[in-house]
């Protein structure tokens, strides 16, 4: 006994370091996703989160104005500019004029190019081409410079996000599907969780295990039949139409829930409310309701989720009309129009998982209670 009781310490230690493993790469990915939201477009395309504080080395090349653009200065031909021209600015390093040595020269040299041009980058970006003689050609000479960009956070990217690529539309859309989706079946599953529970009718055990099986049934099964019923009888595409349909996906999991909670409730608190002359309706709205609190919050953050982050029954109920796009559908438009943008990805993405996350940490003091009730007598 002595070794069994000196094992529980490590047990525990070991579950709690477990735990804390989870907690933290659950929200390592997370704070990355924010810090990355706030951080400019530049920085972010060739550095990750985690150099956000630190200086960034960046490889460019630009193309300088054409020979008309050049103006004579002390005998000498010359065409000025910034390489930063239109960008944040930062410090340039190193240059070069030729893409096999794209930082031969450091700042402030001056580089001999072809036909007698000499080149010389500052610090600060400022350049300048001089030549002895007139300068030619349509296109200007490209110059390769390395700077070093200090960090940099904007808010640009949640500007974009939320006013010009019409995530704050689909942002409505999604709470318009959600929040009825999630309302609506936790009402049915109530009351039908308190009659599998507590009142006696022929075929309840058989009622109840036709709920348990359909927990394992896909719901990919049933997505046409349900679209091709809805358009027959006129709700298909239509907000009406996916909050049935979640509704339905949703009830299986919530009665299964709701009835093991309140079917753990003391038998005392019922059978004395039936002796003082309460009917099942007043035991159900002013005892059973308030008792199982939990248990609906539990499902309240299950379906939530479910619903919020859910792509495919939207595409099928809802379509990819503009006017009722999701979070989910907007998301996937960005991801394949603007591949390259990953600030304005990034910040959408953090816009989507924001209201999840608020809704979790709210109710999550609930989730076990309600997820153990009635597993222990």
């Amino acid at each position: 006994m002595n070794g069994i009781a000196g094992q529980r310490p490590l047990l525990i230690w070991v579950v709690h370091l477990s735990v804390a493993l989870l907690v933290l790469l659950w929200t390592i990915p997370t704070f990355g996703l924010l810090v990355s939201s706030f951080r400019d477009g530049d920085q972010l395309s060739v550095s990750g989160w985690w150099t956000a504080l630190t200086a960034t080395e960046r490889n460019q090349v630009i193309r300088a104005p054409a020979a008309d653009a050049q103006v004579q200065e002390g005998g000498k031909w010359v065409i000025k500019g910034n390489v930063f021209d239109g960008q944040s600015p930062g410090k340039v390093v190193a240059f070069g004029f030729s893409s096999k040595a794209p930082a031969e020269f450091s700042a402030g040299n001056t580089a001999q190019m072809q036909d007698g041009q000499s080149l010389v980058v500052a610090a600060d970006g400022e350049f300048t081409i001089a030549s002895d003689e007139e300068m030619k050609g349509k296109r200007g000479s490209r110059i390769f410079f390395t700077s070093i960009d200090p960090p940099r956070f904007t808010l640009e990217n949640y500007r974009n996000v939320l006013f010009s690529e019409g995530i704050g539309r689909s942002f409505i859309n999604t709470l318009t599907v959600t929040i009825p989706a999630t309302i609506i079946p936790i009402l049915i599953a109530a009351y039908a969780a308190y009659a599998l529970a507590w009142m006696t009718f022929p075929g309840r055990s058989l009622l109840l295990a036709v709920v348990v099986g359909l927990l394992v049934v896909p719901l990919q099964m049933s997505l046409i039949p349900l679209l091709r019923l809805y358009t027959d009888i006129g709700i298909g595409k239509s907000y009406v139409g996916i909050w049935l349909a979640h509704t339905g996906f949703g009830l299986p999991l919530a009665i299964y829930l709701l009835r093991n909670y309140i079917r753990g409730l003391p038998r005392e608190i019922i059978e004395s409310a039936k002796v003082d002359g309460a009917s099942d309706f007043e035991i159900f709205r002013k005892i059973i309701l308030p008792l199982s609190f939990p248990a609906l919050a539990s499902f309240a953050i299950f379906q939530f989720l479910w619903v919020w982050n859910d792509l495919l029954v939207a595409t099928v109920f809802l379509g990819n009309n503009e006017e009722q796009l999701v979070m989910t559908g907007r998301l996937r438009e960005l991801l394949g129009s603007r591949g390259g943008n990953w600030e304005i990805l990034t910040a959408s993405a953090f816009v989507s998982i924001a209201v999840p996350l608020l809704v979790f940490f709210s109710l999550q003091r609930y989730l076990v209670r309600g997820l153990l009730a009635g597993s222990v007598k």
